[in-house]
């Protein structure tokens, strides 16, 4: 049987190993569609609307929020971009910079950031679940919405694709509408009348449109491990950044939208976020229509977050073990345990949603961009998208246990951030020598990428050719794989 009509297989088999060639499929259009369609969705409305509650003119909030979405999607698309050449889950291939047992430092704070978005994105799909069920309970939403996650992780990756496929087409058929309502019943026009520049929230709105996108490189690359791969880079990086921005920056503009309009015009979003969108849709079986639009997004992204959170404590936990595969019955456990998790937390914490969200993201700026530059300064620049794919997995191999330079500069790059840093708990310095503006991701990209580069590039352990599974069981153990030899 060809390859392509090949039945596929109802759950998912593979997790934390390679993707076999003979089990590849799919196109890069499929990133573009699942990017846009998880970013079609409330949460991300949300996000842009702080960008208003914390000072931005609507404009600017605007024009901020597209250039970190832009900025941040260039980075978090060349994270997808190693996927089909890989076939690996992202954070695994963080081994080959941090060592087996150092990946597990930056591995543990992805796993926070999974549980947090999962957690915050959790209440407001609860929201929606309980509109339309009509319950006054907020637990019960959240329970169905964390039910309808965890079977949807479970089937797995070609699921969770056709997932966004379809949060693709009722995302921009709902937004468009509510746009066009919102258009028509409010004075859209005094949201510009004024036009004044503020650099700190202007730098404000970068830092929410880029810390939205960064947070999504840990995990990018775990939707794009299945396409051949002989697929062109430049192809998939291209539809992974134009469907992350198109739809974070479509999603970002309606919150500012939504938050520029006042309490005396009929403004309340900040207030209840999925309800106004309902009355915002019109009522009654409209608005429904609309908390399904909500649900369907949000389900998407939360699955995103759970797939790639059952497979950071699998990679974790597989650092100490050496286990590459793990028993469908496991799979689902690390699945229910993440989910689990979330529903507490987002039982417990839903109370200052929008206060305790803002800070979450730009926190999470705070760890996740020195280890962006560390893998794709290590990945694109040192060793040239070349990888020792089964030395990932054994601590005694090419990559060791532990990369004291990688640990190091990491390290470096979050502390040089707090003087930066501007957050309710803390306000860096340099943060109020610059007028509140943020720009601690900046200063963690940057100096984290050119103190890694300067240190390793002539002390990596990268080898000279890409070496798979299949080079080296053709050659035994060696690191000198035949691929490696022939390129000499």
């Amino acid at each position: 049987m060809a390859q392509s009509e090949r039945p596929a297989a109802v759950l998912e088999r593979r997790t934390i190993d390679v993707v076999p060639e003979a089990e590849r499929h799919g196109t890069p259009l499929s990133q573009f569609t699942l990017w846009f369609g998880a970013n079609m969705q409330i949460t991300a409305v949300v996000n842009g609307s702080l960008a208003v509650v914390f000072g931005a003119d609507a404009l600017w909030g605007i024009v901020g929020l597209l250039i970190g979405n832009l900025v941040g999607g260039v980075v978090m698309a060349l994270h997808s971009a190693q996927g089909p050449r890989l076939g690996l889950p992202q954070m695994i291939s963080s081994r080959a910079q941090f060592g087996v047992l150092g990946a597990v430092v930056p591995l543990v704070l992805v796993i926070v950031m999974y549980l947090g978005f999962a957690a915050t994105g959790t209440v407001l799909a609860g929201q929606a679940v309980d509109d339309i069920l009509h319950t006054s309970t907020p637990a019960v939403g959240i329970v169905v919405f964390g039910v309808l996650t965890a079977l949807v992780a479970i089937l797995g990756y070609r699921y969770i694709h056709a997932l966004g496929r379809a949060a693709t087409v009722l995302g921009t058929i709902g937004f468009a509408y509510l746009a066009i309502r919102l258009a028509t019943t409010h004075d859209l026009g005094g949201a510009f009348h004024s036009t004044s520049f503020g650099a700190a929230t202007f730098l404000l709105a970068i830092s929410l449109g880029a810390g939205w996108q960064l947070t999504y490189g840990p995990y990018v690359a775990d939707y794009s491990r299945y396409l051949p791969r002989d697929t062109p880079e430049r192809t998939t990086f291209h539809c992974t950044l134009w469907g992350s921005v198109a739809g974070s920056q479509l999603s970002m503009t309606l919150g500012v939208l939504l938050a520029s309009i006042p309490a005396s015009q009929g403004g309340g979003f900040l207030d209840n976020q999925v309800g106004f969108l309902g009355t915002l849709a019109g009522g009654g079986f409209i608005a429904v229509l609309i908390y399904l639009v909500v649900l369907v997004g949000k389900l998407t992204v939360n699955c995103l977050n759970a797939y790639g959170g059952f497979m950071s404590a699998l990679t974790t936990v597989s650092a100490f073990t050496n286990a590459r595969r793990i028993s469908q019955a496991a799979r689902g456990a690390y699945i229910g345990g993440f989910i689990a998790a979330s529903m507490l937390i987002a039982i417990l914490a839903s109370h200052d949603f929008l206060s305790n969200f803002k800070n979450f993201v730009l926190t999470l700026l705070m760890v996740f961009t020195p280890w962006s530059a560390i893998n794709l300064v290590d990945y694109y620049l040192v060793s040239k998208e070349k990888v020792d794919i089964p030395a990932l997995y054994d601590p005694s191999a090419r990559y060791g246990r532990w990369n004291i330079i990688a640990l190091t500069s990491y390290g470096i790059g979050i502390v040089a951030q707090i003087p930066f840093l501007a957050q309710s708990l803390y306000t860096g310095p340099m943060t109020k020598a610059l007028g509140g503006a943020d720009i601690s991701w900046i200063v963690g990209l940057l100096l984290t990428a050119a103190l890694y580069y300067g240190w390793i590039r002539k002390r990596s352990t990268a080898p000279t050719a890409m070496i798979y599974p299949e080079d080296a069981d053709a050659t035994g153990p060696r690191t000198d794989s035949r691929a490696e030899m022939n390129s000499l």
